[in-house]
């Protein structure tokens, strides 16, 4: 990377002290006002903020290396090569992955699942078999499910979740069965903040002879992940909620499964030879990356990962922890707030009601105090529906988030309870 990293994530790496404000001010956006009010934001679940460092380095590439990469032998090509390639390296690292052709970049978490679906699932499934998904998961890990599942014949299985918002296991247990061929989980609820025990699960399907996909969109950002460790056999995850760009997002895949797998789309780069009587494929990873790529998004999430790297995941974590441990305790006390899941475990994020005035009003009203908060389903309607709501409001926090702004967030909730409740 050729931009220099902040100041403030050198400090924070280097002598073990995390200082949220030097943090913030790596963030631009933040310094802002909203409505004329200082803006407070906390919808860090749909997508992060970005700092200086990954700002600067996307425009250092449109400026000084703008250039298709793996095909050219110009120096502008060869040095935007490496720097994409060089991001495989960093995501690698990051992730603690065994080798460099298991990061397949892809435009997100989305796209991600829609791979491991079509290539994996479409190429084993069979009429009778059984697909084990979660009832708390986004769309994504949903309806790329139902589509091939249909397709083949197979059939989805859904794990319950409790009252609290936790995956009932002795349920996903008894799912596991000879003809189940496919588990795929959330690492994090983006609509409840449940931290699943995806260690247990996945320990306990591969007992059962099942490989496990998870979607670690709101898992990566908030915690450290180490694959080999969770021994998953696909992990997925985004870009912008790592801070870094959007329209990328990464495929990790245990080299074995994906060397089995066909490609994903066909097109330039991921073939070796082509002729009107058959095409030979490129390797790993490049058989499932056609196409010219998202190159800047890709170089920009390199320098997110740095971002972080330097930071310290587990430094960033703990301060989360903390940020929401108080937004749980503080929302608490707001008249007629109801948080709507209260998991074991909890992280970044907390989905509440007020009253009986709907979500998106709320918005609209702390939006008016400069807070920007997510309303709605989350594009997590099975959610809303096990917890006989419509919509929720959800207040979600990232590395620069503080407990002053909780209680910004809770005045503007209480200004909210006087006016639709009359008091």
């Amino acid at each position: 990377m050729n931009v220099k990293q902040s100041k403030t994530a050198e400090r924070n790496n280097t002598d073990g002290c995390y200082d949220v404000e030097r943090v913030r001010e790596d963030f631009p956006v933040l310094g802002q006002t909203v409505h004329g009010k200082p803006l407070v934001y906390l919808d860090n679940a749909a997508t992060a903020q970005k700092p200086r460092a990954v700002i600067r380095r996307v425009a250092e590439y449109y400026e000084t290396e703008n250039s298709n990469i793996h095909r050219g032998v110009h120096w502008l090509s060869e040095t935007a090569t490496r720097a994409y390639e060089g991001t495989r390296t960093a995501v690698r690292k990051f992730l603690n992955a065994a080798e460099e052709r298991e990061i397949v970049f892809v435009r997100g978490t989305t796209e991600a699942i829609n791979l491991v679906a079509r290539c994996y699932g479409g190429a084993r499934l069979q009429a009778g078999d059984e697909v084990v998904i979660s009832a708390m998961e986004h769309h994504s890990n949903i309806v790329p499910w139902q589509l091939i599942c249909q397709e083949k014949g197979a059939v989805l299985r859904v794990i319950p979740v409790d009252d609290h918002g936790d995956i009932v296991m002795d349920a996903y247990h008894r799912l596991l069965g000879p003809r189940t061929r496919m588990v795929a989980l959330p690492h994090v609820s983006n609509a409840l903040g449940t931290v699943n025990p995806i260690k247990q699960m996945i320990d306990d399907a591969h007992r059962a002879g099942v490989p496990v996909l998870v979607d670690g969109a709101q898992g990566v950002p908030h915690a450290r992940v180490d694959v080999r460790a969770l021994d998953c056999d696909f992990y997925a995850f985004s870009s912008h909620k790592l801070y870094g760009p959007t329209g990328v997002g990464v495929l990790y895949g245990k080299a074995a499964l994906l060397e089995e797998m066909p490609p994903y789309q066909g097109g330039g780069d991921m073939i070796l030879s082509v002729s009107f009587e058959e095409t030979e494929y490129n390797v790993l990873p490049y058989k499932f990356e056609a196409g010219t790529p998202n190159i800047a998004g890709v170089i920009g999430l390199g320098a997110a990962v740095e971002y972080v790297t330097a930071l310290g995941i587990d430094a960033v974590a703990s301060h989360e922890d903390r940020v929401v441990a108080y937004a749980v305790e503080r929302l608490a006390r707001v008249p007629g707030v109801r948080l709507v899941g209260t998991p074991g475990r909890r992280a970044s994020l907390v989905s509440f009601v007020l009253g009986d005035v709907h979500a998106h009003d709320i918005g609209t009203i702390l939006d008016q105090e400069g807070i920007a908060v997510r309303t709605g389903h989350h594009c997590a309607m099975p959610v809303m529906e096990r917890f006989g709501v419509p919509a929720t409001v959800r207040a979600s926090f990232a590395c620069y988030n503080t407990e002053a702004e909780v209680d910004v967030l809770a005045d503007g909730l209480e200004t909210a309870w006087r006016l639709f409740s009359g008091v």
